[in-house]
């Protein structure tokens, strides 16, 4: 049986923020933990992380077909059967995420978010105090704080779980998930091949994302 041809799954923007949001939390987290870089550092990757979070959020309505939450969010009953069909090995490659992949995406992003908007209220009762600290109480910051280091472990388990359903698709269904999100094209029966959109929307995005995050934290600092 002849293989498919290889067809696009995952435009170039979609997988730029997937990489640089990886070297972002990866940097962020040595920082945290291990003090790689002084927590200056450690607050510049965040707002960078916050423009990111930001454009994925604007880039799932108006960016190409496999990146809109249209997409790939589907409804308990299609999520139930999915995983009936997986558990009984009847499901097969898809364009872009599949139902139960889709709302481990949104939550992924959702913990992301939580992390990059506390850690603008943050502290560490010592000389590091985020941008945004001064506009709130200092109960408001404690609790910020709190939940910004409560909510790390939550991610740190879930990028665990991400890893391990990367490497579980790759072992029993012999569907290698990353390469895809490297050179964007896959080898697949598609029904609806990707629509894709212009580089310069996800430009254009970006650009508003990052000067939102920006006016932000200069209106924070401006305290």
């Amino acid at each position: 049986m002849q293989e498919p041809a290889p067809v696009t799954v995952w435009d170039l923007a979609t997988r730029l923020f997937h990489w640089a949001l990886v070297v972002l939390i990866l940097l962020q987290y040595l920082t945290g933990e291990f003090g790689l870089l002084s927590m200056d550092w450690h607050f510049r990757l965040g707002y960078a992380t916050l423009a990111l979070i930001l454009f994925r959020v604007l880039w799932g309505f108006f960016g190409s077909s496999t990146s809109r939450f249209s997409h790939f969010l589907r409804g308990p009953a299609v999520v139930w059967r999915y995983t009936i069909a997986l558990m009984q090995g009847r499901v097969h490659g898809e364009i872009g995420h599949n139902p139960l992949g889709g709302w481990s995406v949104l939550l992924m992003l959702a913990s992301v978010a939580l992390q990059a908007v506390t850690g603008l209220f943050s502290t560490d009762d010592l000389d590091a105090i985020a941008p945004l600290a001064a506009r709130v109480s200092d109960e408001t910051v404690k609790w910020m704080t709190r939940i910004h280091h409560w909510n790390r472990y939550a991610l740190l388990l879930l990028i665990v779980l991400h890893l391990g359903a990367v490497l579980a698709h790759w072992i029993w269904r012999r569907d290698n998930l990353v390469a895809p999100m490297l050179h964007g094209r896959k080898r697949i029966e598609a029904a609806t091949p990707m629509r894709g959109v212009s580089p310069w929307i996800a430009l254009a995005l970006l650009a508003v994302s990052a000067g939102v995050v920006w006016g932000v934290v200069a209106w924070g600092e401006a305290a």
